[in-house]
């Protein structure tokens, strides 16, 4: 048998390939399907099953899709219920695979309908488990995406989670392969470790929420504590994978449609369209569209557009390094963002060749950032999670989390410059072309982050491992 972990680092997400004498399951797929195709053509191999762990949030799953282009079944777990043909799997039922079966385990908690698959080889010994949100490397999935408030609460939820873990996954064998839906950088959990795969032995040992001595109570205290909202747009994401979607080619087709300068600024008048700007930070800084925000595509691009645009329906116009047009909009359609209506040809550069206006950021050293701070202090905002700013920040910092900075405009000063800072210099100049487009323009940006500001004699607050916050 082969198993081949597909990791999308830009999603901290793992799909699965699975292959037995010519029979190929695939997990959780991506929404572009080529890929799996292409590799089932080169193994003369044939989809037999495409399983669901869950409805996800986080991003659009190829499932439709691929079922569509290879006639394969789409399988959920228990308590699924979504608007087209699937296998609705009993708890326990058995999938035969080649020589090898997967046995679909019913584990709620993270949502009501969540699956763990489990792989018993051709001798009939349990193998791995691909786990979805039920189990992380390091923590379980979050229990409050799936709360229905008149019914079910985070909770309840919780001690679903408890149960499943200890009814379903702990008593299985110590060198069992735990395959998990998402690594470190997830909003699905909230302490996830940067490894892709473990054994369930180490995860008894090291995660927290499979203690063998923990009640029911401890652990519904401690998943429930500390849960940040989750991103907007994830209830969008959970319908479309519900409901189905288009088809991936068609969004490619509409969004890699090059415009001129003036068709583009004309589209953007009348389109009501955000121009997103993916190139890197720098030379966004340098120069970029009035009113156009940035999120780099070299960074982690579709999480941010998803928890900062938004809206799913929000029509796009685009900014991209040559030729990555159609890999940022095949990247903006994993998260649902499927209103690309083209890119600009020539990328800014056309836009300066034709003598439009355009906008700067201001922006400083770290080193020249210290000398001012000792002379004369102005307001600094951090906008890196509340983690890295607790574990240690500016003195005088506040704290403005870039996921949320859409919510605390009013907090940044409305006269007067204040400096504007997060890890390495990426968030930062998100926020701040957010800040500009909504008006604020008295920022200053400080180069190279927090990174660089630690190798400078400003004031800092102790340090504080953050695995103790």
């Amino acid at each position: 048998m082969t198993i081949e972990q597909i990791y999308t680092g830009c999603l901290s997400q793992g799909a699965y390939y699975i292959e037995s004498k010519g029979e190929v399951a695939i997990i959780d797929p991506l929404r572009e399907v080529q890929p799996y195709l292409d590799r089932v053509a080169r193994d003369k191999a044939q989809v037999k099953y495409i399983f669901e762990t869950h409805f996800h949030a986080d991003f659009v799953s190829g499932h439709i899709t691929l079922s569509k282009k290879t006639g394969a079944p789409i399988v959920y777990g228990p308590n699924a219920n979504p608007d087209f043909d699937v296998l609705v799997a009993k708890d326990e039922q058995v999938f035969p695979l080649g020589e090898i079966s997967i046995i679909a385990l019913h584990t709620p908690g993270h949502t009501l309908e969540s699956t763990t698959y489990l792989l018993r080889d051709k001798n009939g010994k349990d193998h791995a488990i691909f786990s979805g949100d039920t189990l992380f490397l390091g923590d379980v999935g979050r229990p409050d995406l799936a709360q229905k408030a008149s019914s079910i609460t985070q909770e309840d939820l919780a001690g679903m989670l408890f149960d499943s873990l200890r009814t379903k996954i702990m008593p299985l064998a110590d060198d069992v392969i735990v395959y998990p839906a998402h690594g470190a950088g997830s909003a699905c959990g909230k302490n996830m470790m940067k490894e892709t795969l473990d054994s369930l032995g180490n995860q008894k040992k090291m995660n927290y929420a499979l203690r063998h001595d923990m009640t029911k109570e401890e652990f519904i205290a401690e998943v429930t504590d500390g849960l940040l909202p989750p991103p907007s747009y994830f209830p969008l994401n959970v319908k479309m994978n519900k409901s189905g979607y288009e088809d991936i080619g068609q969004v490619i087709e509409r969004g890699t449609h090059a415009l001129t300068p003036d068709d583009f600024e004309q589209m953007a008048n009348s389109e009501g369209a955000i121009v997103l700007d993916v190139r890197h930070q720098d030379d966004f800084v340098n120069g970029h569209i009035p009113q156009s925000i940035f999120i780099g595509i070299d960074g982690g691009f579709a999480p941010w557009v998803g928890a900062l645009i938004a809206d799913v329906k929000q029509p796009i116009l685009l900014v991209t390094p040559q030729g990555r047009e159609e890999e940022t909009i095949t990247r903006l359609s994993r998260v649902g963002f499927d209103q690309t209506l083209g890119y600009l040809d020539g990328s800014f550069e056309a836009w300066k060749a034709h003598g439009k206006d355009f906008d700067t950021i201001s922006g400083i050293s770290a080193k020249t950032f210290a000398q001012e701070m000792a002379e004369h202090p102005l307001p600094v905002f951090d906008v890196r999670k509340e983690g890295e700013f607790l574990s240690e920040h500016v003195e005088v910092a506040n704290n403005v989390s870039l996921e949320f900075i859409n919510d605390h405009l009013n907090e940044f000063p409305e006269k007067g410059s204040f400096y504007l800072h997060c890890a390495g210099g990426y968030r930062s100049v998100i926020a701040a072309s957010l800040l500009k487009k909504r008006g604020i323009h008295n920022l200053i940006d400080v180069k190279g982050g927090f990174k660089a500001i630690k190798e400078t004699k400003t004031s800092l607050t102790d340090y504080i491992c953050p695995s103790t916050l």
